[in-house]
């Protein structure tokens, strides 16, 4: 065990009742332990990454919470855990107490650090601007409330690819294949893969399916004749109109997203258990 204190910093979803309730029970749990200094709490959108140091940082919340955590960091990423708050978790796989039954693994440091692709996305519009995103999951163009058929233009290293034509298109890295691009019917990468998926959604010609490709390769996105309501999405969770004679470039970001993984996590068993692979059907005896 190293002989400084263990420097944590905690990072709230938001002030509702559920979060602040389970802040307490940890905090409670925290301040009976030795060895652990606690460097700030805030809620992820209060965060300055610049004024912070720690070794661990704990996010409150679930998934989302964790994006959005990622990207509030920005260049400066710090390694990551999560505690569960939300539904799925993928990434915040601890439960309040299954984070203070494996408190002494953290405070013994013997955590894993698991570095995994993050992107860029340049947005260049029409008016001549252009605006930057750093994000974890996915890049999606797409159709949203105009109900209209999107044609999207895909180059890789500026080299053309086709014209996918149908409700939009998602650009994903392997931590995203598990949620819009999945649902989309692209396939699950392990997380610390070096790629990216693009998968279509709802393609109107059905041999376009969904293709994994290199993460360091320049991806453009062009769409010509695009519909009023059309949207780029960035994580779920940054979205904003997207115009005809708008370009976007999709990049391997400079920095990785650092998740903490504790002894015994096992990335196939998590998927077993989130999506209910039940394996082959049990038939009785008739």
């Amino acid at each position: 065990m190293s002989d400084s204190p263990l420097n944590l910093m905690f990072l709230l979803r938001d002030h509702s009742p559920h979060i602040q309730s389970a802040w307490e029970q940890i905090n409670n749990y925290i301040q009976a332990q030795s060895s652990v200094y606690v460097s700030s709490v805030s809620v992820i959108e209060d965060f300055c990454p610049t004024e912070s140091e720690a070794d661990l940082v704990v996010v409150l919340g679930g998934d989302g919470a964790i994006l959005r955590a990622c990207r509030q960091m920005g260049l400066k990423q710090l390694p990551m855990i999560g505690i569960n708050l939300g539904r799925l978790g993928f990434l915040a796989d601890l439960t309040p107490e299954g984070f203070c039954k494996n408190f002494a693994l953290i405070l013994e440091r013997k955590y894993r650090i698991v570095e995994h692709l993050m992107f860029e996305c340049k947005h260049f519009l029409s008016d001549g601007t252009s605006k930057s995103y750093l994000g974890l999951n996915e890049v999606v163009i797409s159709s949203a409330g105009a109900m209209s058929m999107l044609d999207v233009e895909l180059a890789i290293d500026n080299e053309l690819v086709t014209t996918y034509s149908g409700d939009g298109l998602i650009i994903s890295t392997p931590v995203g294949s598990t949620a819009h691009s999945l649902s989309a019917g692209g396939p699950i990468l392990k997380q610390d893969l070096q790629a990216f998926v693009i998968t279509p959604i709802c393609p109107h010609t059905p041999s376009n399916r969904p293709l994994v490709d290199k993460a360091d390769g320049l991806y453009s996105l062009t769409a010509a004749n695009v519909p009023d309501g059309a949207m780029l999405v960035i994580d779920g969770q940054i979205k904003v109109p997207y115009s005809s004679g708008d370009r976007l470039e999709i990049t391997k970001a400079s920095v990785t997203f650092k998740l903490a993984r504790i002894p015994g996590f096992n990335y196939y068993s998590r998927l077993n258990r989130k999506l209910g692979w039940g394996g082959q059907p049990k038939y009785g005896a008739e």
